[in-house]
């Protein structure tokens, strides 16, 4: 039997975009495909909550809105009061006794990797989100639309950005993007 990521299309898979331009572009895009996404529910006030959920993740969930977390290969991104966003290898999670839920949510989404020291003018064309360095910092996660596109925009880097995008949308949001780095010189697939 064939492991499941190996069956599994990239949402880019019928675009196929090839790699073109260089690693030390000023905006580069790229897939980060086949990345397990828990969407995980709670109470931040159970303590058994998440004590349960920091034992099975060796992470703290961040409580501050609009904020991450990540430690050895998982990310906890706050989507709201009760509402995270788990990626990466994310383990089981015990939660009988409390009133919480983890859905996996792998196949609902892809994740775009926009970076390079032009990203942030890219990301303002179409975005209305303030992404000045003071406001919206490495770890800095927020919900948001780029055009008419519904996204989770998480910063990983000084100047780089995951955004997350239902697959429906992701081959327009390819488009859209490099498009709109064309006047930076944008690299994709690199």
């Amino acid at each position: 039997m064939a492991d499941l990521d190996t069956l599994r299309r990239p949402a880019l898979a019928a675009l196929d975009p090839a790699p073109h331009g260089t690693p030390d572009a000023p905006v580069r895009l790229r897939e980060i495909a086949h990345v397990r996404k828990i969407n995980l529910r709670g109470d931040p006030q159970d303590r058994g909550f998440l004590a349960a959920v920091g034992a099975a993740l060796d992470l703290v969930l961040p409580t501050e809105p609009n904020m991450s977390a990540a430690r050895d290969g998982v990310t906890a991104l706050w989507l709201g009061p009760d509402e995270w966003l788990l990626t990466g290898e994310v383990p089981p999670i015990a939660l009988e006794g409390h009133h919480a839920s983890s859905v996996d949510v792998t196949d609902n989404s892809t994740i775009l990797r926009l970076a390079g020291p032009r990203a942030r003018d890219v990301l303002v064309k179409g975005c209305p989100l303030d992404f000045h360095p003071s406001t919206f910092p490495v770890g800095k996660v927020a919900q948001s639309l780029i055009g008419p596109v519904d996204i989770i925009i998480h910063q990983v880097e000084a100047d780089g950005f995951d955004l997350h995008v239902r697959r429906s949308f992701a081959e327009y949001l390819w488009l859209w993007l490099e498009d709109a780095g064309l006047e930076y010189s944008i690299s994709t697939g690199v």
